[in-house]
C-alpha cells in the first residue's frame, strides 16, 4: 500500500473512530447539570477517565500513529490517556521471513478462510495487550472506559484482545482487520464477551 493511501485510510479510520468513541463516552458521562455540582472522589475520578490503546499495522510503529490523537478533540476526550505501543520485530512468513514490527506471524497473503493461523503468536500478543489494559484498570480506569483500536494486523489483534478479555471493555474499533485465530481459540472467549456477540 502506498504511503499516501495508507495516510488517507488511517485518516478516515481516525475520524470514524473519533465519532464512535466520542458517542460511547458521551453515553457514559453524567448529565451536564449534575457534573458541575459533583466533586468526584478519587474512585469516581478513575471511573470518569478513559484509555485508548491504538495498535498499528504490520511493519508500522506506534509513534508513527500518534498524530491520530489530534482528531479526538471533543470534550469527551479531555480525560483520555492514549497508548501507541510498537510491535516487536519478528520474522514474518508472508514477507519471506523479513524481520519487521509484527504483533504475530502471518503465514500467507491474501488471507482466506483456510489460511494457517498463528494461534500461539496471537495469544501471546493478546497477553501483552491485556497486561497494558490491566495496568490501566489497576490505576483506576473502569474497564468500560477502555477502548482498543487497530488497523490491519493491529485490527486483528484488537478483535482477539477485546473478545478474550475477561471483563467487558468499552469497545473495540477494527479497521481493515480480520479474525486472527482458528476454532481452537473460540472456546477461550470470555462469557462477558459472548453476551455481546
Amino acid at each position: 500500500m502506498s504511503s499516501l493511501a495508507r495516510f488517507l485510510f488511517t485518516l478516515g479510520a481516525a475520524v470514524a473512530a473519533a465519532s464512535l468513541l466520542a458517542a460511547s463516552l458521551r453515553r457514559r458521562a453524567p448529565p451536564s447539570d449534575l457534573s458541575a455540582q459533583l466533586v468526584p472522589s478519587s474512585h469516581m475520578a478513575g471511573r470518569n477517565r478513559s484509555f485508548i490503546l491504538w495498535l498499528h499495522g504490520l511493519g508500522d510503529s506506534g509513534p508513527a500513529n500518534e498524530p491520530i490523537r489530534t482528531f479526538f478533540s471533543a470534550p469527551e476526550f479531555r480525560l483520555t490517556k492514549w497508548a501507541f505501543p510498537s510491535a516487536p520485530n519478528a520474522p514474518v512468513s508472508c514477507n519471506h521471513g523479513a524481520v519487521m514490527p509484527s504483533w504475530f506471524d502471518i503465514h500467507e497473503l491474501p488471507l482466506s478462510a483456510g489460511s494457517p493461523q498463528d494461534d500461539s503468536g496471537v495469544l501471546k500478543a493478546v497477553e501483552n495487550v491485556h497486561a497494558m489494559i490491566n495496568k490501566e484498570v489497576a490505576d483506576g480506569v473502569h474497564p468500560e472506559n477502555i477502548f482498543v483500536c487497530g488497523f490491519s494486523q493491529g485490527g486483528a489483534l484488537t478483535l482477539a484482545s477485546v473478545l478474550l478479555y475477561p471483563k467487558t471493555l468499552g469497545g473495540g474499533a477494527v479497521f481493515s482487520g480480520w479474525v486472527p485465530f482458528g476454532s481452537s481459540v473460540i472456546e477461550r472467549i470470555s462469557p462477558e464477551a459472548r453476551k455481546s456477540l
